[in-house]
């Protein structure tokens, strides 16, 4: 990771008198908008600013809460005077990060059935994460429903054409994708664990294991000659 992507700036602009905090990187992203930063995404920048509508009290203490967030979480962040402070709060593992266990689970699969159970986790019909997530988004579509602006029913049906159609062809394709795994039962053959030890039988006397050797790359055959032009 880049150094530079520890380092922030949370301050009050001096122009729009806006509160903004810029630099880090996905992870400072995170940190910034659970603390209740909005992320502004421009060509060249990418930027997080207060929401609108707050006093500066609010303001202050939105500010101070993230830079309390963002130096638990080891970043360097410089800010106004308004929003220094010690604190530093205790870090909770995100839903996202528990989510992502998943992959690192795949990662590691030796088998099909490992990656199946894995997978499970996502596509399980009444509490995966997949039908998690349609709820999150049916929730949502619900509570725009009766939020009163012109755009709102327009949103609702966009989140639940998103939790009809889109989720689900993932969730199809998933299910589709685990069930064909679980019915394999076979090892990934370049993912066999190693159980360090050797037989016998081994002829080399340095080996360390009984595992083969990997299998030979063979080189990319040259690019073909272009034929010259017949006169």
């Amino acid at each position: 990771m880049p150094l530079a992507d520890r380092f922030l700036d949370i301050r009050r602009d001096p122009h729009s008198g806006e509160v903004l905090a810029r630099g880090g990187d996905s992870e400072a992203y995170s940190v910034l908008q659970r603390a209740g930063f909005v992320t502004v995404v421009r060509v060249h920048e990418t930027y997080h600013r207060a929401p609108t509508g707050l006093v500066d009290r609010d303001e202050e203490r939105l500010a101070t809460g993230a830079v309390a967030r963002l130096r638990a979480a080891g970043f360097h962040v410089d800010c106004d005077e308004d929003f220094d402070t010690d604190i530093r709060p205790a870090i909770r593992q995100p839903l996202g990060s528990r989510v992502a266990h998943l992959a690192e689970r795949i990662r590691e699969a030796t088998t099909t059935d490992e990656t199946a159970e894995a997978l499970t986790e996502l596509t399980a019909a009444h509490d995966g994460i997949l039908a998690a997530l349609e709820e999150v988004l049916s929730a949502t579509a619900d509570f725009h429903d009766g939020l009163g602006q012109a755009a709102d029913p327009h949103i609702a049906g966009r989140l639940r054409y998103l939790a009809d159609e889109q989720l689900r062809i993932i969730r199809t394709d998933l299910a589709d994708t685990r069930n064909a795994l679980a019915d394999r039962h076979t090892p990934h053959p370049g993912r066999s664990t190693c159980s360090a030890e050797v037989p016998a039988t081994e002829r080399e006397r340095s080996a360390v294991c009984a595992c083969p050797p990997p299998p030979r790359t063979l080189p990319a055959p040259p690019p073909p000659v272009a034929a010259g032009l017949r006169r």
